[in-house]
């Protein structure tokens, strides 16, 4: 027996230096989403109708009664 002078709640452990130490496991699927090529967000079909609802009330208004 080698560890006759630890007590025996000891354990042996490794001293590691902070630049050595492991980072912890990654979410293999956040890595995947966050490589992936992002782009703006499409307005639904519904808001462009209602931009396009819009616009028409706005250039009959400017048009006035004639």
């Amino acid at each position: 027996m080698a560890n006759k002078a630890l007590a025996t709640r000891q354990k042996m452990s490794f001293r590691v230096e902070p630049s050595q130490k492991l980072a912890k496991p990654r979410n293999p699927v956040a890595v995947a989403a966050k490589q992936r090529a992002a782009g703006p967000h499409r307005k639904t079909a519904s808001a462009l109708r209602q931009t396009a609802r819009l616009e028409v009330k706005k250039k009959l208004d400017e048009s006035g009664p004639e």
